[in-house]
């Protein structure tokens, strides 16, 4: 016999995390849109995660699955722009999460279980990307990128990556 509800509100019920399967469905037609890099590739997964992460942690009021989720894409597009602390972001809404999850009566929070996971796979995998260094190659004082060798790779956390291509992806969305 299937539970009265699948959202987890029923006793007993199936925990289904609505708010991140649509930020992840939400994250996927955005990159996929913007063709940036090859759906199957590992840079794809990390833009992925990152923007489904931006995304179900901007849901704070549990609305991600109503149509006022295309509004928030300038809130999107603020928080995944070059020189946003998105990392601090990530950790102080995971932390509210978390104790919004200690108070919850029916146990632990689907969404948050999945937001974890991705966050931990973004901190934990590393790819290697161009060195763009601490300069600003499109900054006015550093013409023609002129001190970046482009050749020259680092090892670079998954987020790092992704964060860019997320942000791209919302522009060409």
């Amino acid at each position: 016999m299937q539970p009265e509800s699948t959202n987890g509100t029923s006793p007993g019920g199936l925990a289904v995390p609505m708010a991140w399967l649509c930020a992840e469905y939400i994250a996927d037609e955005m990159l996929r849109t913007g063709e940036l890099v090859e759906s199957g590739s590992i840079e794809f997964r990390a833009g992925r995660q990152t923007l489904a992460l931006t995304i179900c942690l901007c849901d704070s009021a549990d609305e991600l699955a109503g149509v006022r989720a295309v509004a928030r894409i300038e809130e999107w597009l603020t928080l995944t722009s070059h020189g946003h602390p998105w990392q601090e972001w990530v950790l102080e809404r995971m932390a509210a999460r978390e104790e919004r999850e200690r108070h919850l009566e029916g146990g632990a929070d689907p969404d948050l279980a999945l937001a974890r996971d991705a966050w931990n796979w973004l901190r934990m995998t590393e790819l290697l990307a161009a060195d763009l260094g601490d300069s600003e190659p499109w900054h006015p004082a550093n013409p023609m990128g002129a001190g970046v060798d482009e050749g020259r790779q680092v090892w670079t956390p998954a987020w790092q990556l992704g964060l860019p291509l997320s942000h791209l992806a919302i522009h060409l969305f």
